[in-house]
């Protein structure tokens, strides 16, 4: 596999981990057991796609997927706190968690454009990932 696929199963598993990581910080901040469901429904879908990401991986490196460092996933953790201190409707969470969607989405339509030539198993994956977000995205829309 050429590292230009590599890095693009490392950029889809840190997208699919902040993604969750996000999810599990704000989840319990979460009052209305809706959009709490809705959230795990939506943690789900990261978890799976990073799944996909490792057996992809397994298959062609003995390497494991790059995760975001310690140092992002506490700028996540931070950034949640901070912004849900004195709000933590539905609108705000949903706002919080739209804009780290929105960033994904961005950056997987970017590497899509840019890396036409991926492996299909590894442009369907991307693809999959990025429609997958924006799905979320028109489902976060209702919260607001």
């Amino acid at each position: 596999m050429e590292n230009t696929e590599l890095n693009v199963l490392d950029e889809i598993n840190k997208g699919a981990t902040m993604g969750m990581e996000a999810i599990n910080f704000i989840r319990e901040k979460v009052g209305d057991k809706k959009f709490r469901q809705v959230l795990n429904t939506e943690y789900d879908k990261y978890q799976t796609i990073s799944q996909r990401v490792n057996n992809l991986y397994d298959n062609y490196s003995s390497k494991n997927p790059h995760e975001p460092n310690k140092m992002e996933k506490a700028m996540t953790w931070y950034g949640v706190q901070m912004k849900t201190l004195t709000d933590s409707s539905n609108s705000n969470i949903s706002e919080l968690l739209l804009k780290g969607t929105n960033m994904g989405i961005i950056e997987g339509r970017r590497l899509l454009n840019q890396h036409k030539d991926l492996s299909p198993n590894i442009h369907s994956l991307l693809d999959e990932f990025v429609s997958m977000q924006e799905n979320s995205s028109q489902i976060l829309k209702d919260y607001l």
